[in-house]
């Protein structure tokens, strides 16, 4: 929806660069074409916030490896996340290449 005048504007999935980690009312810059006024993509922020929906508990001990485990966040994207992170924890996603940056606080 553009924030200015309102007006719903329809966008293929396949123009969004990972979709999965948009969620709903996030604002993102839509690339459009001059002329013709048709969407050529869609960037999100370069970090997103989202919530751990669902992960392992970590292996207590396990801390001097940089191991990784998955996560699943409220996007229903699967994150790859270290051990000492939680179920019920807001982190920030980097965007570019959807990898785990830190916990939010």
């Amino acid at each position: 929806m553009d924030t200015e005048t309102f007006e719903q504007i329809p966008i293929e999935t396949k123009l969004i660069n990972r979709a999965d980690l948009m969620k709903e009312g996030q604002l993102v810059d839509v690339l459009v074409h001059a002329e013709n006024e048709t969407v050529l993509g869609v960037e999100l922020p370069p970090f997103v916030e989202l919530m751990i929906t669902y992960t392992e508990p970590g292996i207590k001990g396990d801390t001097a490896t940089n191991a990784l485990k998955p996560a699943t966040v409220e996007t229903g994207a699967t994150i790859m996340v270290p051990l000492f992170v939680e179920q019920d924890i807001m982190i920030k996603v980097d965007t570019r290449d959807g990898s785990y940056s830190e916990r939010v606080k």
